[in-house]
């Protein structure tokens, strides 16, 4: 505890004796002033013991002292001490009188006690207390140090939770809880995700505190990590401002926690380097060799049916372009972004949408417990995970969150230089199928990149159409090129081929039917089908011509 008035009074040497203010004399002494100036307030800090004799001051007069000491407690001047036996003998009764309306301790100081005694007491009392919180502090990094070595991260939390005689919690980098002590605090801290995430937006170290006066505790947060975006963050909620000991704690907790994410760090990032050959082993169809290689470290994953999920970046800009194309029925340029996986590209930023959704996918297979491989690939993420488990769901919850995000954002608020998510998303597939479900995952990545989509998964191509992927310039361009002749054909009023032409495809070559829709006689029919050959010099005895053909027809209908 700090220097106290008390303290000082109980004090064998000093000899003071209480004039007023009996009833606060617990108050905290931050230092001991001497000043005999008439107005010392404007060299007063707030929680100074004042030490006069009354030199320049009118001490019997009744209203100069409630003035005096008015100015005194309005500055925080928590105790007068008067000299007795200087300029007065006793302590004069105004000064008394004064001190006891206004609720200040009022010491008397006898003539044999110098003030520099009392100054010593008191530095000696500060430098005791600062002695005491300097060796509490490395007591507490000690057993902080001996939890985190032999019990972990939540052994760590739980020692920090009795020094600072509150509650903490651990984050990861989604802003999730994923410890807490007490076992109650996780509730608290669940509470607090919103500014969690805030603080991971601002670089590491970073900190910041929540609530306080009128709130239930007062939370410090604090970013864990050295990189540009921190991994994890660490919360303290105490009943009051941390004391010097409980902040040498806590500073103690940060850098150990600090250490343990850094060095999560470096074993993930072995782990990437172990997944990519272990992906690289699947795609080439050696599953067994993929298993050896994976041993217990990625569980069962290559036991159940999985998925693959491969994604990119793109500038926003160039998102939208894709939106807008897709809407409009044009094709948007796709530079780079159809570059094979495994070449070089641009690697997503730290904090870019890659690596958000890699610390998603991540986040959501350890609060499951579920085996997940992530391995960052160039300019692509390829994650690898159980089908209908959790980070597969957390994956398509964040696509679609950001879909939402982008379709409610005006065009002109988006960051000009920011960068898009698109995803692809395979069917389920065991370790053999493991090539085509990644081929399923590229497919669906093509589509979403080209319709302006965040996520596409290949069971919705299977599902849907072929007619909206005609939308193509170079197949528009096929097909003009393919049915030119005949159009111009037609041009001449020499007779209607292409519409005779698509009838007689949508009746799949059946006569009779074909020419009762175009209302002419089976024989003219005949002949137009004729003359379709000759000009385009296609038999259409042959299934590959007659399905450009139907393509053709259907992809300038789209027109």
């Amino acid at each position: 505890m700090p220097p106290t008035l008390a303290s000082l009074v109980h004090h064998s040497a000093l000899k003071l004796t209480v004039r007023a203010g009996a009833d606060r004399l617990d108050t905290p002494v931050r230092w001991a002033h001497v000043s005999e100036l008439a107005d010392p307030v404007p060299y007063m800090e707030g929680g100074e013991l004042l030490l006069i004799t009354a030199l320049k001051l009118d001490a019997e007069n009744p209203e100069a002292m409630r003035r005096y000491v008015r100015r005194l407690v309005e500055a925080g001047v928590v105790g007068l001490g008067f000299a007795v036996g200087v300029n007065y003998d006793e302590v004069p009764a105004a000064l008394v009188t004064a001190a006891e309306e206004a609720g200040l301790p009022l010491l008397e100081v006898p003539r044999r006690t110098p003030f520099l005694a009392i100054s010593k007491a008191v530095s000696a009392a500060i430098a005791a207390e600062q002695y005491r919180a300097v060796t509490d502090g490395f007591a507490a990094q000690r057993e902080l140090t001996r939890q985190a070595l032999t019990a972990g991260p939540e052994g760590l939390l739980s020692a920090l939770a009795a020094q600072v005689d509150g509650w903490v919690a651990l984050y990861d980098a989604s802003g999730t809880v994923v410890a807490a002590a007490p076992e109650w605090a996780g509730r608290r801290a669940a509470r607090l995700t919103a500014d969690v995430e805030r603080l991971h937006e601002r670089p590491a170290p970073a900190s910041a505190v929540v609530g306080g006066p009128g709130t239930e505790d007062r939370v410090e947060l604090h970013a864990l990590g050295t990189g540009r975006r921190p991994r994890a963050a660490l919360a303290v909620g105490t009943a009051a401002p941390l004391g010097t000991a409980e902040r040498y704690a806590v500073h103690s907790a940060v850098a150990l926690l600090t250490l343990v994410t850094e060095r999560s760090r470096s074993l993930h990032a072995a782990e990437q380097r172990i997944g990519a050959a272990v992906l690289r082993m699947l795609l080439a169809g050696q599953v067994d060799h993929a298993r050896a290689v994976a041993g217990d470290l990625y569980g069962d994953l290559l036991d159940a049916p999985f998925r693959i999920l491969v994604a990119e970046s793109a500038p926003v800009s160039a998102a939208a372009s894709a939106a807008r194309a897709h809407l409009d029925g044009s094709t948007a340029p796709t530079p780079a972004a159809s570059a094979p996986a495994g070449t070089t590209a641009a690697a997503d930023p730290a904090g870019g949408p890659l690596a958000e959704l890699a610390e998603v996918a991540e986040a959501a297979a350890a609060r499951a417990g579920e085996a997940v491989l992530v391995v960052p690939d160039g300019g692509r993420l390829v994650v690898v995970a159980a089908d209908g488990g959790a980070a597969v769901t957390a994956c398509t919850e964040h696509a679609a969150q950001r879909e939402t995000d982008r379709a409610t954002t005006a065009p002109d608020q988006r960051t000009a230089d920011g960068d898009e998510l698109i995803v692809g998303l395979s069917a389920p597939a065991g370790p053999i199928a493991a090539a085509v479900a990644y081929k399923q995952a590229e497919q669906a990545l093509s589509v979403a990149r080209r319709r302006g989509r965040v996520l596409v998964e290949h069971e919705q191509l299977a599902s849907g159409s072929i007619l909206p992927l005609l939308a193509d310039d170079a197949v528009r361009a096929f097909a003009d090129g393919l049915l030119r002749a005949l159009y111009e054909h037609d041009a001449t009023g020499r007779g209607d081929l292409v519409a005779s032409l698509r009838a007689w495809l949508s009746r799949h070559g059946q006569w009779d039917a074909a020419a009762a829709d175009l209302g002419v006689h089976r024989h003219t029919l005949r002949y137009r089908m004729r003359r379709v050959e000759e000009i385009l010099q296609r038999s259409l005895d042959d299934p590959d011509v007659r399905m450009e053909l139907w393509l053709a027809l259907k992809a300038s209908a789209a027109d």
